[in-house]
């Protein structure tokens, strides 16, 4: 009897390895095709992503087209880079073009590809370009509810808005997102012209930095002269008005500036004692001096001291002084969050302020 048990012992061990065998090579096989499918849905698509990721070349024709002929009718500003229109493409795509005269040249077409592959969702992507006729162009994203700038001052076409203390530092949380992934870049990008003209904000009040980039393709092209900020420009780094040398550091000092307006509500080339009252900023000063009263006092006094000293960190006039941009970054996050938890209950006075383009309440 041991000996019949000992084989069939020995028999169901043999089965139970041959189950098992199979089971591993059936797991084997079934891993081998996904990873074929997966490396199969991937190959399918790599052709597709260099184009997505590269400036689109596009015709003068069909620029012409999307704005009917440069209309006046579509022109919707003047920038470093020149005319500035909007634009409907024939796929449905709203745009920003940004037209100036010039001669063709390769070098355009290697900084505006490299400009077009930097993507973030704090800055305004730049789509395609143009160079045809004595012409170039630009197209970019359309951001549909304007500059910063004008949300706070206010043009001959709309009023200024008011924004809360904390709306103000989602504002200046984005803006500082861009900005920081252009510097963490290798090697770093550096903006060359932050300023509040040149954060916009979309309909759910996403900022994006426009123009990053720009100034550096111009005086590459020969486009932009040394001396064309070297008059007194508030974001411009005061050590810069001798030697014209940007950095990361200068693009600090001009988001610290940047800080000031959106702060203060007021234009800092109007009013250039802001920018010394906050680089002399004390824990004794007092905050009402500068604050908007737009804001009215919505707003904790803890929250206020912090965002200030921060700003005067930025617009230190020593450069070396001054924080990183991931810094900033991490700092505006940190007082935005406790602001929030801070102002959850907000007086019966004060209105509620939602989403989207409610967020902005024409001042009466």
């Amino acid at each position: 009897m041991s000996a019949i048990l000992a084989a069939s012992l020995a028999g169901a061990a043999g089965f139970l390895a041959l189950v098992g065998a199979a089971i591993f090579l059936i797991v084997l096989f079934l891993r081998h095709r996904r990873r074929a499918s997966d490396s199969s849905e991937s190959s399918s698509s790599g052709p597709a992503q260099p184009e997505l990721q590269g400036a689109r070349c596009m015709t003068l024709e069909e620029l012409s087209s999307a704005t009917r002929n440069f209309s006046n009718v579509n022109l919707i500003g003047h920038g470093m880079f020149g005319e500035v229109y909007k634009g409907l493409l024939q796929d449905g795509t709203i745009v920003a073009i940004k037209k100036r005269h010039s001669p063709p040249s390769h070098e355009f077409i290697h900084e505006v590809n490299y400009l077009s592959s930097i993507r973030h969702r704090n800055l305004v992507n730049l789509l395609g370009y143009c160079q045809e006729n004595g012409m170039q162009m630009l197209v970019y994203e359309y951001v549909p509810n304007g500059s910063v700038s004008t949300h706070l001052h206010g043009s001959s076409h709309a009023p200024g808005v008011k924004l809360e203390f904390k709306q103000r530092l989602s504002i200046a949380h984005g803006a500082a997102k861009g900005l920081n992934h252009l510097h963490s870049l290798t090697p770093p990008t550096v903006h060359m012209n932050f300023k509040t003209a040149n954060v916009l904000v979309d309909e759910d009040l996403i900022p994006k930095v426009a123009d990053a980039g720009i100034r550096a393709l111009l005086d590459r092209l020969g486009g932009v002269g040394p001396s064309s900020r070297t008059s007194y420009d508030p974001f411009l780094d005061p050590r810069m008005r001798e030697s014209i040398n940007f950095s990361i550091q200068s693009d600090v000092y001009s988001f610290g500036v940047f800080l000031v307006e959106l702060l203060s509500g007021k234009r800092a080339l109007s009013d250039q004692n802001i920018i010394r009252w906050v680089q002399n900023f004390q824990q004794s000063s007092d905050i009402s001096a500068i604050a908007d009263n737009r804001m009215a006092s919505a707003y904790t006094s803890e929250g206020m001291r912090e965002f200030l000293r921060l700003t005067s960190w930025c617009v230190n006039p020593t450069s070396e002084h001054r924080p990183s941009m991931n810094l900033v970054e991490a700092e505006i996050n940190r007082i935005r969050e406790q602001e929030m938890r801070m102002t959850t209950i907000m007086p019966e006075s004060t209105p509620t302020v939602t989403l989207g383009s409610q967020l902005f309440t024409t001042s009466g």
